[in-house]
């Protein structure tokens, strides 16, 4: 299997893994009752860490359908190479330091880790204007 195609499956496992840790992190906050609850009142917002990972998450959502259509175009149209491995690495492991930044609150690194993200993304990119 391709490796654009390996982290395109890794980056789908760290979004279930953000959503799964951001519900834990969301019912811990505001409890169990409104968890289950049909959330017909307004939504307390998330503070904290709980709503760090959130935001995590949503950030990762923006970018995620580009990289999934970026990897799969390269590995459809075969014009994958050492540099579209390259960006799939580093997008998804940009992606695993981000969550991990973001969570703690670190904020200069925070984005030069997402703008490492973005240039693996371009890296995938980039064949497919050839």
């Amino acid at each position: 299997m391709p490796i654009e195609l390996k982290m395109l499956a890794w980056t789908v496992a760290l979004g279930i893994v953000q959503i799964v840790l951001g519900a834990s992190l969301a019912t811990a906050q505001r409890g169990v009752a409104f968890n289950v609850s049909p959330r017909d009142a307004v939504v307390p917002p998330l503070t904290g860490v709980a709503g760090r990972v959130d935001r995590a998450l949503r950030n990762l959502l923006e970018t995620f359908p580009f990289f999934a259509a970026a990897a799969l175009a390269v590995v459809f149209t075969q014009r994958t190479n050492g540099n579209t491995a390259l960006g799939a690495q580093l997008y998804f492991g940009a992606r695993v330091i981000y969550l991990g930044l973001y969570a703690a609150g670190v904020p200069y690194a925070r984005t030069l880790v997402w703008t490492a993200s973005m240039v693996g993304l371009f890296l995938v990119l980039l064949p497919l204007f050839s």
